[in-house]
């Protein structure tokens, strides 16, 4: 078993025995006291305990948000959020307004402060995760961000759960970027999933995507093309752009930490064009 913990001790990872990688340090017991590297020996024995007791307290932190998670009222999981299809703003949200999804949204920062900046719109974060939601559920309901929802499903299934022409925009901030070739079904922006945005989407609407992979940035802009899409920004480097605005300089928890690390920032919004 091979462990190796960072100079600065900011991460741990750990090879397929536990199926783990980038445990930060806030999360672990006793990481500070160890600074051990082994390629070939066995781990000694009280290191496996702390590191026992770190990947313990790990798994009972979410569990916790899971349970939490189930009371927030402003969280769906799954199928219950099916029966909203057609209906989000005024079942949901009570009102009128235009709704605005983030997909992989994450821990929600993104779809937090947007819903702050536009009170008159209404924000769906979209993530399978339920451990991340809760993070930006719990801050909205804290915060009494009521144009702000959370919904826990696989974004495959999005067209079981809005109606044609139901949604206003789309947004997409720093998605997993699926860089192998065999899952680039996966990639949020292919063509399997432009075509589940087209149908939801009503006609002129925007998508953006962030993104810190160059890769993915290249790639969904050559998607754009391909599919006749209209193309409205597209920028390699977003913070020394004229487009930087007030709603693009939102930044998220992963943000800062590629900008911290001089990373470039992505930006592409596109729509697609009006079918006769």
């Amino acid at each position: 078993m091979k462990v190796m913990f960072s100079q600065k001790y900011d991460l741990f990872s750990l090879d397929r025995d536990f199926q783990l990688q980038n445990l930060h340090r806030n999360k672990l017991l006793t990481i500070v006291s160890i600074s051990f590297v082994s390629n070939s020996k066995p781990l000694p024995s009280g290191k496996i305990l702390f590191l026992q007791l770190s990947l313990k307290q790990v798994g009972k932190d979410k569990l916790r948000r899971f349970a939490e998670v189930e009371t927030f009222s402003n969280v769906l999981q799954l199928d219950a959020g099916k029966p909203f299809k057609g209906n989000w703003n005024t079942m949901f949200f009570d009102n009128a307004n235009p709704v605005v999804l983030e997909l992989a949204c994450g821990k929600g920062e993104y779809t937090v402060s947007l819903a702050q900046l536009f009170p008159e719109k209404n924000f769906i974060g979209i993530d399978y995760k339920g451990n991340r939601i809760w993070r930006g559920a719990k801050t909205a309901l804290e915060e009494g961000v009521k144009n702000v929802g959370f919904l826990r499903i696989q974004i495959e299934t999005i067209l079981d759960y809005f109606a044609p022409g139901e949604i206003d925009e789309i947004w997409i901030t720093f998605p997993d970027p699926q860089p192998q070739l065999s899952r680039e079904k996966k990639r949020l922006t292919s063509p399997r999933f432009l075509d589940k945005y087209r149908e939801i989407l009503k006609p002129g609407s925007f998508v953006n995507l962030k993104t810190d992979n160059d890769d993915l940035h290249a790639y969904t802009a050559e998607k754009i093309a391909e599919h006749g899409l209209d193309l409205h920004v597209k920028t390699e480097d977003l913070y020394h752009s004229a487009y930087a605005d007030e709603v693009l300089s939102i930044k998220t928890y992963y943000e800062k930490k590629y900008l911290k690390d001089n990373k470039n920032i992505n930006y592409l919004k596109f729509s697609f064009p009006n079918e006769g």
